[in-house]
């Protein structure tokens, strides 16, 4: 999934790739954020990568700092866990908003019989009734006043969702995606966003309102910032929403439009570091993890993992006798990514581990060629046998059919940079070159659709597949995690209660098919890489059979697949086990899961509910 080149950024890189929806990369996300349990609390650039939008940041309503306080709640509120009086504390110690009732609450209060949860609660188990090992927790039904235009974009009945749409046709998609291609359309694509919706606000608490969606048609293509500018623009005056998903995919002038006008959104800010979240509190979040995060979990692999043994997976056996020699290829957009880079050299500097030889290229199809001849010829020249790989999906394409021309073959450290950890792109790599290809993912291990994901629950709630059902897996994410929190935020709808529920939940169940997330937890990373608005915090380790047979993330049969160590194991910061990788090691690893792990079952059965209205 997700966050990738040097340039810090990539954790909304895959969300806008919406051509790449085919990958089950994004199915990792979407068992995920359902699994979200804040309502049952149970760049390229350190600014901006645009110069033609850099605008001031707007306070039109207020968006607040996350650590202030929010407004309390009623003082006739029932009591908090500990039996007094003032904010309701949830059984973890957090403070749930006016107007929320998780069952976990209600229980440890003795007071769950004095609450309705309907049919969509399936109370023994605590959580939503829908075939999902990762549901989330039930809230009580709300029936009182919500407080009507609590916001911009918020009335009584409705929320009103901008979501961005691109071209049908855009040459840039389609020369990056070209070894995935699907067909759904955009009229599939926005059928089966609404499917979700309906979905969604059959089982979660809304307190009364319904999304409202309005599509906004991209007018210029991913890269087009005067373009960009113009639909924030168009979003910002008329249509007037709480929230935005989604944006084009090569410029941050749209985002920084929207948040200099206090709109949040989920996904629509591209490349950008910790600082940016910074300045626009409250406004930007990412389902993936951030460039920073993602460097520092590959320093910690390399020096934990690799650093100071043989090259034994190299594919010249010359190098098996030869302590590791590390290099780097990484793709750059300009001034930041080449600040990204040192950063990340002097994070495994500080591990005592050293960067021989470091090349960057612009993903550019007119000179890529050129490029990576140049790349290859150096890093062969200085005696690299580990290439630690930081490209976007079409650069090991290029990089790996060169090396075999030039009679090169070294290890190949995959570092979850965005989607070279899917299946459908390593298989248009040179398998002579791939079939040493190991390292680290963003992505959990994958389960076939029928049984895991978004795809098989919307085919249960539904009926039917969903009308996109390539691209799926990639519309899902924003839409689901925006109702996880609208969940814990009650009936007062505004950004400061948003960015409060966000921040209130503890990290996500940890299972081997879907990665944590937690949104503003303290502890995981660094202190200057918080408050966190990114939500993706682990990673598995991976190795390329290029012998073995199987489907792909579009369901293509072929060979070549990617395994996950110990079924899929994941690991936070500092959680990377001391040794050799596993890399290559058959047992205990996991390619594609044919049913759910047994402790990711579900108890029984559900029937689902109709849709809401």
């Amino acid at each position: 999934m997700e966050p990738a080149s040097a340039d810090g950024g990539g954790g909304d890189l895959s969300r806008q790739l919406k051509r790449y929806g085919p990958l089950g990369l994004l199915a990792i996300i979407i068992v995920v954020v359902v699994v979200v349990v804040i309502a049952s609390s149970g760049g390229d650039d350190d600014t901006v990568t645009d110069d033609e939008s850099n605008v001031d940041v707007g306070d039109p309503d207020g968006p607040t700092d996350p650590d202030d306080p929010v407004d309390p709640v009623d003082p006739d509120a029932p009591l908090s866990t500990d039996g007094s009086s003032g904010p309701r504390l949830d059984v973890n110690g957090r403070e749930l908003l006016d107007g929320v009732v998780p069952l976990s609450w209600a229980v440890e209060q003795g007071v769950e019989s004095q609450y309705e949860w309907g049919d969509r609660c399936d109370q023994d188990r605590g959580t939503v009734a829908v075939p999902d090992a990762f549901a989330v927790e039930c809230v009580a039904l709300f029936d009182d006043d919500n407080g009507g235009a609590t916001h911009q974009g918020v009335t009584e009945d409705t929320i009103t969702i901008a979501w961005f749409q691109a071209q049908e046709e855009d040459p840039i998609l389609r020369y990056v995606t070209s070894a995935i291609v699907n067909d759904d359309t955009n009229a599939q694509e926005e059928a089966t966003v609404r499917g979700l919706i309906s979905y969604f606000e059959t089982y979660y608490e809304t307190y009364g309102r319904k999304v409202e969606l309005v599509v906004v048609p991209a007018s210029g293509n991913i890269a087009d910032v005067s373009a960009a500018v113009a639909d924030a623009k168009f979003i910002v005056e008329d249509v007037k929403p709480f929230m935005v998903w989604g944006g084009p995919l090569l410029t941050n002038a749209y985002a920084q439009e929207l948040h200099a006008n206090g709109i949040p959104c989920f996904s629509c800010q591209v490349g950008v570091n910790f600082d940016y979240y910074e300045e626009f509190p409250g406004l930007a979040y990412a389902v993936g993890k951030g460039g920073e995060q993602l460097d520092l979990l590959i320093a910690e692999y390399v020096a934990k993992r690799l650093a100071g043994d043989p090259a034994i997976h190299a594919g010249d056996e010359s190098m098996h006798g030869t302590e590791r020699v590390f290099g780097r290829v990484w793709t750059t957009t300009g001034e930041g990514s080449e600040r990204a880079n040192e950063r990340f050299e002097a994070n495994l500097g500080a591990l005592g581990v050293e960067i021989t030889e470091s090349q960057s290229y612009v993903l550019d199809p007119a000179t890529l060629q050129e490029s990576v001849t140049s790349i290859v010829t150096k890093l062969k020249e200085a005696g690299v046998t580990s290439v630690i790989v930081s490209t976007d999906p079409i650069g090991p394409r290029d990089l790996t059919f060169e090396a075999t021309a030039q009679n090169y073959f070294p290890e190949w450290i995959v570092t979850g940079s965005v989607l070279v950890d899917t299946t459908a792109f390593a298989r248009s790599y040179d398998q002579a070159q791939w079939k040493n290809a190991f390292g680290i993912s963003n992505l959990s291990t994958r389960i076939v659709q029928s049984e895991g994901g978004i795809f098989s629950i919307y085919e249960w709630f539904h009926g039917e597949r969903p009308p996109a059902d390539d691209t799926i897996g990639v519309l899902s994410p924003d839409p689901q995690t925006f109702y996880s929190f609208l969940q814990a935020v009650g009936p007062e709808l505004n950004v400061e209660n948003f960015n409060h529920a966000a921040f209130s939940g503890l990290p996500t169940a940890r299972g081997v098919t879907s990665p944590s997330l937690s949104w503003g937890s303290e502890g995981i990373w660094p202190d200057d890489l918080e408050p966190d608005y990114r939500g993706v915090d682990d990673v598995s380790e991976i190795w390329w059979d290029a012998d073995q047979p199987g489907i792909n993330e579009i369901e293509d049969e072929g060979l070549g697949m990617y395994f996950w160590v110990d079924g899929g194991v994941r690991y936070k910061p500092t959680e990377i086990p001391e040794g050799p990788p596993k890399a290559f090691v058959a047992e205990g690893a996991v390619d594609i899961y044919p049913e759910r792990p047994a402790d990711e079952q579900y108890p029984g059965t559900y029937e689902p509910l109709t849709p809401a209205s």
